[in-house]
């Protein structure tokens, strides 16, 4: 079979090897499920020895701070007690969004405000009368009064500070945020800003974490629509719902018996055979073919 040049090696067998490859028919996301620091190994494999190598930009979120800074250009440590510098209007008059009007469907989402004042507070942006969050919760709107009603400390160091730079290899780190809804609103802030990135790929790990929240929840999609020269592998310990029903194959790593059945299940792999208990060092990669066959490969995986 003829391969992508984007295609991946999972596992090593006699006679044929197994192929994680996005543009044909397995799909642009990835969702790897494993514990302990199977998902770690796993991800530093795509990212370092796979997709780098191919020339791809590279973009990491990490909320266990345990991946390795080293190869990016790009470390974003957010923390709930310091300047992170991530102001979606900021980011709009940057030119990190297009359109720039996604800096107010942010607002909307992370503040609840209903959609005449969402279209008001980008009107006020445009004309250059709000140019941050800070600005907008004191410019004396309607707007003002509903964002103030939920607006923290931490919301403040969150907007505080200058726009970071965001170069081809990001690594953001989310170790030492304590505050997960401080993660959930960093994490749609940023997923906006790489939404139509392309030659790279995306890393979500642990993505369970990044899903909690209404704005985490919300950034998810915006790095895991298909999209022509870009992958996204999502990686969690957990098998939760909003993971196992995004679309793409699956890849499962080593994990107790009940995870595993469960994502068998999830994945419409049928009861026998086909279910093989993935052990150490191993894994199984299911994916759909047309019309709608569940393929089940497993192996030592390469990574």
């Amino acid at each position: 079979m003829k391969y992508s040049r984007i295609a991946v090696k999972l596992f090593e067998r006699e006679g044929e090897d197994v192929f994680y490859d996005p543009p044909v028919y397995h799909g642009r996301t990835l969702k790897v499920f494993g514990m302990d620091d199977f998902l770690d190994k796993a991800i530093g494999y795509f990212v370092g020895g796979a997709y780098r190598e191919k020339g791809y930009s590279t973009v990491v979120f990490d909320t266990k701070g345990t991946f390795p800074k080293e190869g990016f250009d790009t470390v974003l440590e957010i923390e709930d007690t310091k300047p992170n510098g991530l102001d979606p209007i900021k980011f709009a008059i940057e030119g990190y969004f297009d359109p720039p009007y996604t800096a107010a469907t942010i607002v909307q989402t992370v503040y609840g405000l209903d959609r005449t004042l969402t279209e008001r507070l980008y009107s006020d942006i445009l004309s250059g009368k709000v140019g941050s969050i800070p600005e907008a919760l004191k410019a004396g709107e309607k707007y003002s009064e509903v964002i103030a009603e939920s607006y923290t400390v931490i919301d403040q160091l969150l907007y505080s500070g200058n726009v970071p730079e965001l170069g081809k290899n990001i690594l953001v780190d989310f170790g030492n945020a304590h505050s997960i809804t401080l993660v959930g609103n960093a994490f749609l802030i940023l997923a906006a800003a790489l939404e139509k990135r392309r030659n790279a790929m995306m890393s979500l790990n642990d993505a369970t974490v990044l899903s909690y929240t209404s704005a985490g929840g919300a950034g998810l999609p915006l790095l895991t629509k298909p999209i022509l020269r870009r992958v996204t592998v999502v990686a969690s310990e957990y098998a939760l719902d909003s993971l196992l029903n995004l679309a793409g194959p699956v890849l499962l790593l080593y994990h107790d018996p009940d995870i595993q059945s469960l994502v068998y299940e999830a994945s419409g792999v049928p009861s026998g055979p086909m279910r093989k208990h993935v052990h150490k060092g191993e894994g199984a990669f299911i994916y759909r073919t047309p019309p709608e066959t569940i393929n089940v490969e497993t192996g030592a995986f390469h990574g």
